[in-house]
């Protein structure tokens, strides 16, 4: 598998995590808000791996690296919250 297919996992997951966090934490304070940021990073990095400017991006170390620690850093968060 290429490093496009392993971050479009990624990207899915952060997606279902942030419906669940929706899910499960309703009545909490800013919930709209870390949601967001959970559901969005997964929808942008996802899109970004099917688009050719994303594809392009991502294909150098630079933009594999910085795609990679967005996906830990909103996983973290994700997890944490």
């Amino acid at each position: 598998m290429t490093s496009l297919q392993y971050l479009r996992y990624v990207a899915y997951a952060l997606f279902a995590i942030g419906l669940i966090n929706l899910r499960y934490q309703s009545g909490e304070e800013n919930l709209g808000l870390r949601t967001f940021l959970i559901v969005g990073t997964g929808l942008t990095l996802f899109a970004l791996t099917y688009f050719n400017l994303g594809k392009s991006v991502l294909s150098t170390s630079t933009g594999k690296v910085m795609a990679w620690l967005i996906a830990i850093a909103a996983t973290l968060f994700a997890i944490l919250n």
